[in-house]
């Protein structure tokens, strides 16, 4: 990996660390971070991590023991593809790609943010196909440094969303949804709003299979390589 492609991926493990101790704390569970990782003593809710690595140096000394492997479904995002955790009982659920776009330029006019809590449950609503709901609380609108950000159609409804996360000199994106399954326009969309709401900033996040290719076609480039890790137990 080259110098830049190194810093990009840096600032993107950043960023998503954030997101998921922001996400954590609106659960009422106070995640730990270190000099290696980003760790959660309790376990974390549906489809989040208990553990983010934030350096390829970190080992499994310094995640295992800091999370909580006796309830179900402990995970960790190894955000380096660094780490071997099969001795420690968990599997490689999946692969990805970390990505990063320059700062876009302001094209249409993009989607709106989510404000209220109604506005939220609708947004998750639309997200999860009507099958989730509290997952995103409430108290995730308080905070200033990550934003939901919705796109209506005409009759008002929720048709594509996704999360805004600033950190530093770049901007997350993450959980990017199209109701209608069409991400090409999902991503060009997100990318008009982030240029409007966060001029100059770059965009990062990640993504694997067809949804990495849309964001390719999107005009990302990857950076470097992910694993996502589930205990056994």
């Amino acid at each position: 990996m080259d110098a830049s492609n190194t810093e990009r991926v840096r600032q993107a493990v950043r960023n998503n660390a954030e997101w998921c101790a922001a996400f954590c704390r609106a659960h009422g569970i106070a995640g730990e971070s270190g000099p290696y990782a980003w760790t959660s003593p309790r376990r974390t809710p549906l489809y989040y991590p208990d553990a983010v690595t934030l350096t390829p140096e970190a080992s499994p000394r310094d995640i295992v023991g800091r999370i909580d492997l006796a309830a179900p479904g402990a995970s960790v995002k190894d955000s380096f593809a660094s780490l071997d955790l099969t001795g420690d009982g968990f599997d490689v659920l999946f692969d990805a790609e970390w990505i990063h776009h320059p700062a876009p330029e302001a094209t249409g006019e993009g989607w709106q943010p989510v404000r209220t809590e109604g506005e939220l449950a609708e947004w998750e609503r639309a997200w999860s196909d009507g099958d989730s709901e509290g997952l995103f609380p409430p108290a995730l609108l308080a905070e200033t440094a990550h934003t939901f950000l919705a796109e209506r159609d005409a009759e008002g409804r929720v048709v594509a969303g996704a999360i805004g996360s600033r950190s530093g000199q770049v901007v997350g994106i993450s959980n990017l949804y199209a109701v209608d399954g069409d991400q090409d326009a999902a991503w060009a969309g997100c990318l008009a709003t982030v240029a409007r709401a966060w001029p100059g900033l770059a965009v990062v996040g990640y993504e694997s299979g067809d949804d990495l290719a849309a964001a390719l076609r999107a005009g990302f480039t990857a950076t470097g390589p992910l694993s996502v890790w589930l205990h056994r137990g």
